[in-house]
């Protein structure tokens, strides 16, 4: 059996889960907790059956936290919006490949406005859909649940395709990270981690513990773990 890997996984809380109510104070808080990055999942009711946020509530979170924005938009028509996230203080912006027919425009429009492009999957799309945007791409998001609401249960059958994908990377040579989302907890990470993630995105199992920093050392492997 091969070795877990041994680098430091990137842990990315979902806003999504946070009490909605203190979300300052949510966000401080896993900022203080370790998170390396804070995972904000737009949804328009469109694309995906939920409405979520939009730009002002990621500007106001922006003033009072450092981690990287990691912007997640399940949202279509998605071009419109690139340079309001941007401007907002996106760190990352992923979009979804299924979203649009003009997914290397989308691309290197985000890159144009000085962030990073991320594409996001969903369970029924395959790998080879980033082939083609390889070199624009600094983030592949694989969705482990059909996207559109918080507490699903993560699908084992995106683990090849995270393996696939990791594959595919190496043989690129480019620095491209693979996110995971979607029923992520301290039971489902280590195969994800296996298979060839670098960023765990979770929300309930983060949000809904009761210490969070706790909940992120869980993720990472290292039960317990204080904040860094």
């Amino acid at each position: 059996m091969a070795e877990r890997p041994t680098a430091r996984t990137i842990v990315a809380p979902s806003l999504l889960a946070a009490d909605f109510a203190r979300l300052k104070d949510e966000v401080a808080a896993v900022e203080r907790a370790g998170a390396d990055w804070l995972h904000l999942d737009v949804m328009d009711g469109h694309f995906v059956p939920n409405i979520s946020f939009g730009p002002l509530v990621l500007g106001a979170l922006r003033k009072h936290c450092r981690l990287t924005f990691d912007v997640h938009l399940m949202i279509t028509p998605v071009d419109p919006y690139l340079a309001a996230f941007a401007a907002a203080g996106a760190d990352h912006i992923n979009v979804h490949a299924e979203a649009g027919p003009h997914l290397h425009r989308s691309l290197a429009a985000i890159r144009e406005l000085g962030v990073k492009a991320g594409v996001a999957i969903n369970p029924a799309t395959p790998a080879a859909v980033i082939e083609p945007v390889l070199d624009l791409i600094d983030i592949v998001l694989v969705m482990t649940v059909d996207p559109g609401f918080g507490g699903q249960s993560f699908l084992h059958s995106q683990l090849s395709k995270i393996a696939a994908l990791k594959a595919m990377i190496a043989a690129a040579d480019r620095p491209i990270l693979i996110s995971v989302d979607g029923g992520v907890t301290p039971a489902t990470a280590p195969a994800a981690l296996m298979a060839g993630a670098d960023v765990l995105i979770a929300g309930t199992s983060i949000f809904g513990a009761a210490d969070y920093a706790a909940g992120i050392g869980d993720l990472r492997g290292n039960p317990g773990a204080p904040a860094p």
